[in-house]
């Protein structure tokens, strides 16, 4: 069995004269991924590997989640995830060799139609109507090496957002 794990950035900020790739976190994502990655490590799941976009906000939601974590999962920045379509995603993924979980951090509206393309049609039904920032999707696969991994192919294992381990209102 392989196990997917979809980590969307945490809130951002929106500074004026700055890059999108620039953005940093605004304060609620900097207190919501630390509290993600609290719960990923309570729930034991810590990735194998990370494949995270290069954006300011992703490597932010990264270093924030995890900066608690008892040792830290092998790490790989790929320029592929940013601004990626779910099919460019599932391209990346299918590349990977056996490590398993395997995390991505990235953005919408990529990873939330990742999700979508890679669950069954019974599981899709199960995710809610959005993909909120700092929200959580793990997925997993009959499969023993992730270039079987297909589209329709996936179970959801568990969707988790800020709001629904206490963090307040979700937006985005």
């Amino acid at each position: 069995m392989l196990r997917l794990i979809l980590l969307r950035h945490a809130k951002s900020a929106w500074p004026q004269g700055v890059a999108d790739r620039d953005r940093p976190l605004g304060p609620r994502g900097r207190m919501n991924a630390p509290a993600m990655g609290a719960y990923m490590a309570e729930h034991d799941l810590i990735p194998a590997l990370a494949l995270i976009s290069p954006s300011r906000r992703t490597l932010e939601t990264w270093t924030e989640a995890t900066r608690d974590w008892d040792k830290a999962p092998e790490l790989a920045f790929e320029e592929a995830v940013y601004e990626a379509s779910a099919a460019r995603l599932l391209d990346l993924i299918q590349q990977q060799s056996e490590a398993s979980p395997l995390m991505i951090v990235g953005h919408n509206p990529g990873t939330e139609n990742l999700a979508a393309l890679l669950l069954a049609q019974k599981e899709r039904a199960k995710m809610p109507g959005k993909y909120p920032t700092a929200g959580l999707c793990v997925i997993d696969f009959d499969a023993a090496d992730w270039p079987e991994v297909k589209p329709g192919t996936g179970t959801l294992e568990r969707f988790v957002t800020p709001r629904s381990i206490g963090l307040g209102p979700e937006e985005d």
